[in-house]
């Protein structure tokens, strides 16, 4: 019996990278582009995915939410570069910077951050959370529910 392995690639974000300009917050001089995602593998019972980044090493406590998207289609296998903030057939929250979608990297002035892209897989169609909910509610329903995620983490460090 041949098991699926779950697996997120990114050309923008290869595991294990220092994030490009691209993916770089304005705050930081970047254009804030959320990153191309592909993955393969998706578990039998998969309805839909979401996306989300993370980076754990902001000085909150809590980390800080870059990205948060959910309701995507089980037939999708892969975001473009660029998504924009209003795509159709996605539901994208609201990140801890206070905009939907994608928020770039911008830690603090000499500190390197990791910076976690996720793709989970999940056996609902929809989350039933609204994009303007708080997006702990979509990242509760995604967490409790997911059947399978997949990883790539890059760096970031900010000029002094």
């Amino acid at each position: 019996m041949t098991q699926n392995t779950f697996t997120l690639t990114s050309s923008a974000v290869p595991d294990g990278s220092v994030l490009a300009h691209d993916q770089v917050g304005e705050p930081a001089g970047g254009p804030s582009i959320s990153p191309d995602l592909s993955w393969s593998g998706a578990p039998e019972g998969t309805r839909s995915f979401a996306i989300t980044c993370y980076d754990p090493d902001a000085p909150t406590g809590s980390g800080f939410w870059h990205w948060i998207a959910w309701d995507i289609p089980a037939s999708t296998t892969s975001l473009p570069a660029g998504l924009p903030r209003d795509a159709d057939g996605l539901v994208q929250g609201v990140s801890d910077a206070g905009e939907p979608g994608y928020t770039g990297a911008f830690p603090p002035a000499g500190e390197e951050h990791r910076y976690v892209f996720t793709v989970h897989a999940l056996p609902v169609e929809t989350l039933g959370v609204d994009a303007e909910a708080p997006h702990v509610q979509a990242r509760f329903a995604i967490h409790t529910q997911a059947l399978a995620s997949a990883s790539v983490t890059a760096t970031y460090r900010a000029d002094d």
